[in-house]
């Protein structure tokens, strides 16, 4: 099994997180270390991962520790094998290998269910689809012949018009400017601006320094040097406390560690990067308190029995429109999305796209990352390209193609 969420140990090397599955022996073994490390860059190599296994877990990013997961499970020779979600971090060339090593565990005789809301995967790999909605099953469906609007209609028992809302809306004044931004995150003198009602796309390959860049501008790895202006005004960004003062929101890419605190309830979830809204001589009000997350719950059309009821509880759309409504609470001026579709379904990811078009419309200025470039191209107003933590170019919706912007992301230097 590959979860959707890496489940390794972040103190361990790769090597020993990958001997957890394929070594056998008794209690008293001697390890032999390098077999043991030439066992894991083995696997790695099978996978197509270039990453080395002495390396501890703790300092990959979230795609590489899924890439490892992926490796563990190959190499453990599974007759039966479940990926659940394995591409939701990947980028497009991880996940074309990803399916050629997907090829050659089927030809060994492996059973492969393979679970997924990108419906361009299923039809790539699948020989049959079920289709499951609410905890039961639907239908299932040779692939073959099977319509994209067929499956859609299977998935969410309606028609959905757009994947992709995107509306026209007029574009303001620069909310958020960043001038030659460096840090030890591996930003390398990067300039952007984004302006009031605009979504400004951020694309790149895994690596490229987009996470590293949203953190920087959050304070979460404070720049070197550079500057930061909202509404034309330099401001000091040391902190997430400083930006969030500076009403810039940020809705992090790892929804599980970063995004809501599952073992908590929603209104609290909600509330969290605005107390101060919400306390009265420093005690929280609770009253306060749930009114404004009964305000986002609504907005947002988050499905849940209870504003009291755990985050956890929730599926993977409604825990990240949660996620939203905390920066939202803010009442931020500019808001940073980090794969804000990622391991959700399809009506959930429209539902999505449309409160991003809802709030460009309100005004707000967005930085969008995604990985996914019908996602990007969909979305975006322009699209920014970074490639070895430098922007390499920026787009006009109109000039923005998947062709395009591979080429930038892969430091071609100019679009093709």
């Amino acid at each position: 099994m590959v979860y959707q969420q890496p489940a390794l140990f972040p103190d361990l090397t790769v090597a020993e997180n990958i001997a957890l599955g394929l070594e056998t022996g008794g209690l008293w073994r001697r390890i032999d270390w390098k077999g043991r490390s030439r066992a894991a860059r083995d696997v790695l190599e099978r996978a197509g991962a270039e990453i080395h296994p002495d390396v501890r877990v703790s300092t990959l990013s979230m795609p590489e520790q899924q890439i490892v997961e992926i490796a563990k499970a190959i190499g453990a020779r599974s007759k039966i094998l479940i990926l659940d979600e394995p591409t939701s971090s990947l980028t497009d060339r991880e996940v074309e290998r990803l399916f050629q090593v997907i090829g050659t565990v089927r030809a060994e005789g492996a059973g492969i269910v393979y679970i997924s809301h990108r419906l361009e995967e299923v039809a790539a790999i699948a020989d049959r689809v079920t289709v499951m909605r609410d905890g039961a099953t639907i239908a299932t469906c040779e692939a073959k012949g099977l319509s994209r609007g067929e499956l859609i209609r299977m998935m969410v028992g309606r028609e959905i018009d757009a994947i992709f809302p995107k509306r026209a809306v007029p574009i303001g004044e620069v909310a958020l400017e960043v001038r030659n931004l460096k840090s030890r995150a591996g930003i390398r003198g990067v300039s952007l601006e984004v302006r009031a009602g605009e979504i400004l796309g951020l694309s790149g390959l895994v690596g490229s320094g987009r996470t590293q860049l949203a953190e920087t501008i959050f304070g979460l790895t404070p720049a070197e040097s550079g500057e930061i202006r909202l509404k034309g005004r330099t401001v000091q960004v040391t902190s997430p406390a400083e930006a969030i003062r500076h009403k810039i929101g940020y809705v992090p890419e790892d929804r599980r560690q970063h995004g809501v605190v599952m073992s908590m309830p929603i209104c609290a979830n909600v509330s969290l990067a605005n107390l101060p809204a919400v306390c009265r001589h420093g005690l929280i009000d609770r009253a306060s308190e749930n009114a404004l997350a009964r305000t986002y719950v609504e907005r947002l059309r988050v499905k849940t029995p209870s504003i009291h009821a755990e985050a956890g509880s929730l599926s993977g759309g409604n825990q990240q429109k949660v996620a939203v409504a905390r920066w939202l609470a803010i009442q931020p001026a500019v808001l940073i999305l980090d794969e804000p579709t990622q391991g959700v379904d399809v009506g959930s990811k429209s539902e999505i796209h449309g409160l991003i078009v809802d709030l460009a419309e309100q005004g707000l200025a967005i930085l969008m990352i995604s990985s996914e470039l019908p996602e990007i191209l969909g979305m975006s107003d322009r699209i920014a390209v970074m490639h070895a933590g430098k922007i390499v170019g920026v787009l006009s919706r109109g000039e923005a193609t998947q062709e395009n912007l591979l080429a930038l992301a892969l430091g071609h230097g100019q679009a093709v």
